[in-house]
């Protein structure tokens, strides 16, 4: 006994005939009798009284009808109620990454989750390097992109993307322009499992740098630490003309010809349009990288939200990185 035989039951009952309650199945009229003998046989009780003028149910096909009415709703609610759950993961993510990450990267990952995974809603944290990396060991954020940091206890880091460093700034005199050189050869990136070529940009001594006007941010800040402990290394000091932590700030003294500053290839997208005597060249000799991480708590499994999250981000940093967008390497293996 199932339930489709059981609505042939109901339906023949309410019909009154065989051959009408076939018409309304659209199935043959034997196929349909041969049903309900099925059924008869099984029950071991007689559901019909049949007669030319069609067919009456007996007790026992009265009670089977009233019977089999409950049984079809409660299917239905069941139906329902699986048909109202959730479709795949939901939930909410935090997301923890820097400042300068955050705007090349966050758009397009939260619109391409929007589209594919309406019921996870994210959340990003974006702030200072040592920021992001205290709010993952907090537990404030449930995903991290984390800055020089391959290991962190209480996380589960995985290399996801290194790139390198650039001095840029309007060279109003042509004093930059002359230190500037072209490399040898075109510069090269590893993105979804093939290596890509870019258009290379020139290069600067990382000691002729530091010897023009520098606009750049407090120590605070993992871009002028690693500017300032490189030049002491070498035993070498910065020429330091504005020091303002406000990115807006820093971005319009330098814009409007104040001083130079280093920025990562994630922020390059963040430049103003090509113009006479604007500066960008990446700094070698030596070269100055920045590395990504992409951290979650360590001893737990991933939740299925925020698994979803973190193949979202991997899959928005391959795509930018294979098509230009993003001028990095890809570490993430794979």
């Amino acid at each position: 006994m199932d339930l489709r035989t059981l609505r042939y039951f109901i339906t023949v009952l309410e019909a009154g005939s065989l051959s009408r309650a076939a018409g309304s199945l659209y199935i043959a009229q034997p196929a349909l009798t041969a049903q309900i003998k099925k059924l008869e046989a099984e029950l071991g009780a007689q559901l019909f009284d049949r007669s030319h003028a069609g067919v009456t149910p007996t007790p026992a096909g009265v009670q089977l009808y009233e019977d089999a009415r409950r049984l079809l709703s409660d299917a239905d609610a069941v139906r329902e109620r699986i048909q109202r759950l959730p479709q795949g993961p939901e939930g909410s993510v935090t997301v923890a990454l820097p400042f300068l990450l955050a705007s090349l990267l966050m758009g397009p990952v939260l619109a391409r989750l929007k589209q594919s995974h309406p019921r996870i809603r994210v959340f990003a944290l974006d702030d200072l390097s040592l920021m992001v990396k205290k709010a993952m060991v907090d537990r404030r954020a449930d995903v991290g992109l984390l800055v020089d940091a391959p290991q962190v206890e209480g996380l589960q880091c995985r290399p996801l993307v290194r790139e390198s460093m650039y001095f840029c700034g309007q060279d109003s005199d042509g004093t930059v322009g002359r230190l500037l050189r072209q490399p040898k050869k075109a510069g090269s990136r590893r993105g979804a499992g093939a290596a890509a070529t870019f258009s290379p940009r020139p290069e600067i001594d990382f000691g002729d740098a530091i010897a023009q006007p520098l606009v750049l941010q407090s120590r605070r800040f993992a871009i002028r630490r690693s500017v300032e402990d490189a030049a002491a290394e070498r035993g070498l000091a910065l020429n330091i003309a504005h020091e303002q932590d406000s990115t807006r700030v820093l971005r319009s003294l330098y814009i409007n010809g104040a001083g130079f500053t280093f920025t990562p290839a994630c922020a390059l997208h963040d430049q103003p349009p090509p113009r006479p005597g604007w500066v960008v060249a990446r700094v070698v000799r030596p070269e100055l990288h920045r590395s990504y991480s992409l951290a979650t708590p360590a001893g737990r499994p991933v939740e299925a939200a925020a698994q979803v999250v973190v193949d979202a981000l991997v899959q928005q940093v391959r795509e930018m990185i294979g098509n230009g967008t993003w001028e990095a390497e890809w570490l993430g293996g794979g």
